[in-house]
């Protein structure tokens, strides 16, 4: 079992910067390959980005690639989501996962095992 709790969230305006962070409360988090997906209301669940169990690899939903990067520091079992020039339209709540299974995908809520309890995110224009 991973219990993941995810920082606080917030308010920024278009165009500004926030820092999501993912703490997980097991020491073997190397073994786990890392997710961040975001749900704005009335909408689907959706992938932002993944980073694998070293961090040799990330992966980004194409639309966010160049104003998100995932990394994570695995001497503080923390995973990472910085976000830059936002817009109204990152509005959502922002869920970081685990995924336990090497064997498994890495873009769909399916491949995931564990789910932080989600912060929200607020972009104002």
């Amino acid at each position: 079992q991973v219990q993941l709790v995810e920082s606080e969230g917030g308010l920024v305006q278009a165009g500004g910067s926030l820092r999501l962070s993912c703490a997980a409360s097991r020491r073997t988090f190397s073994r786990y390959a890392m997710g961040w997906f975001r749900q704005a209301p009335g909408k689907e669940r959706e992938f932002v980005a993944a980073i694998t169990e070293s961090g040799g690899s990330q992966y980004y939903a194409d639309s966010l690639k160049g104003r998100f990067t995932i990394s994570r520091d695995n001497a503080k079992n923390t995973v990472y989501l910085q976000m830059i020039s936002l817009k109204p339209e990152d509005t959502a709540v922002y869920y970081c996962a685990a995924r336990s299974s090497y064997y498994s995908g890495i873009y769909y809520a399916r491949d995931y095992d564990y789910w932080g309890q989600g912060t929200q995110v607020t972009v104002s224009s």
